[in-house]
């Protein structure tokens, strides 16, 4: 269920300013979307790992809390970010 290392460069590449940010509010948004996204489709298989569940809730809070941040300090990147992964708000 962790993402891979291409898959994370993919989202550092897309998201970030250069290929070694990793730590921008929007690269990782990215990669806990990308996460997301995983246990989403690994709890569509397996309806009763609660413990997966309990991960993904944990996830959503986190990406929540960053997309706040983001909100209050780059409202244009807020809107690109929210366009390109087609999150609702």
């Amino acid at each position: 269920m962790a993402i891979g290392k291409t898959e994370k460069q993919e989202v550092i590449k897309k998201f970030g300013k250069d290929v070694k940010d990793t730590g921008s509010a929007s690269v990782q948004i990215g990669i806990f979307s990308t996460r997301i996204n995983e246990i989403t489709e690994h709890l569509k298989m397996h309806k009763k790992d609660k413990h997966s569940r309990l991960g993904l809730i944990k996830l959503v809070s986190k990406r929540k809390k960053l997309l706040s941040y983001l909100k209050r300090t780059n409202e244009e990147q807020y809107g690109n970010i929210t366009k390109d992964l087609k999150i609702r708000v």
